[in-house]
C-alpha cells in the first residue's frame, strides 16, 4: 500500500469517517480512494482530499512526516473546515461566542 492511501485512511479515521463517506463528500466515484493503493491519484482529487482533512498536499503525499505545522487536534480541524462554508453571520455569532468564552464582552448584545 502506498503512503496516499494509507494516510487518507487514517486521516479518515481520526475523523470518524469512512473512506465511502469521504468518497460521497467530495463528489469521487465509489471506491475510488482504495483503488489509489497501487494507482496513481489526480492532482485535482489529491488537492480536494487535503482540503477536506485541511492537511497539506505534501503531507497526503509523504513529502512531510507530520499532517501540518501546528499539530492542529481532529476537532479543531472538523470546526474549521464547517466554518469555511459559514455566511458572514454565522462568523459572527461563532466570533462573538468565542469573545465570551475567553470573557471578552464589550457589552454590546
Amino acid at each position: 500500500m502506498n503512503t496516499l492511501y494509507n494516510r487518507i485512511k487514517d486521516l479518515a479515521a481520526e475523523h470518524n469517517e469512512s473512506l465511502a463517506q469521504v468518497e460521497r463528500e467530495l463528489g469521487f466515484s465509489n471506491g475510488i480512494i482504495s483503488t489509489w493503493k497501487k494507482g496513481n491519484a489526480s492532482a485535482e482529487k489529491v488537492i480536494l482530499v487535503a482540503k477536506h482533512f485541511n492537511v497539506s498536499v505534501d503531507y497526503l503525499l509523504g513529502e512531510k512526516s507530520s499532517a501540518n505545522d501546528l499539530n492542529v487536534k481532529p476537532k479543531v480541524k472538523r470546526l474549521a473546515r464547517k466554518m469555511d462554508s459559514m455566511d458572514d453571520n454565522d462568523l459572527d455569532f461563532v466570533d462573538k461566542l468565542l469573545d465570551r468564552l475567553e470573557g471578552k464582552t464589550d457589552g454590546k448584545d
